[in-house]
């Protein structure tokens, strides 16, 4: 799959759960502690619940303690882009799938080495494949 993905709003609330569409397509965001993958330990990869772009690997998946999902970097510099957010009375940075534009979650400057950052995503918009080599 390659290109940018645009579809109708219509489409997106047929293809998504009512979640999935609020968080990803509304910029809404899960509660912590609560989403499928915040604790989740498979080895493979962490694909956009939208486009099924490969967004995050397993291999930089880590434990933040925020209660989402957090990776300390992307798969690639391609698969994702940055928007200012300043929303909610505060200035952070929303990362989107590059494809489709779906909301992902924010980026912080207080990750682990190698990077220094913290991906921290919505469980509702990814979908894990699973590696079975």
């Amino acid at each position: 799959m390659s290109g940018r993905i645009e579809k109708s709003d219509e489409e997106w609330r047929e293809q998504l759960s009512e979640e999935a569409y609020v968080v990803a397509r509304c910029g809404g965001t899960e509660r912590a502690f609560t989403g499928k993958y915040w604790n989740y330990k498979g080895v493979g990869v962490y694909c956009c619940a939208c486009c099924g772009k490969e967004l995050f690997s397993s291999d930089c998946k880590y434990d933040s303690g925020s209660g989402w999902p957090s990776f300390w970097q992307p798969v690639d510099g391609e698969c994702v882009s940055e928007k200012t957010d300043t929303s909610h009375g505060m200035v952070r940075v929303e990362v989107v799938c590059q494809r489709c534009q779906a909301h992902l979650g924010h980026v912080f400057p207080d990750g682990p080495p190698p990077t220094g950052l913290r991906y921290c995503m919505n469980s509702a918009s990814l979908r894990f494949v699973e590696r079975t080599t």
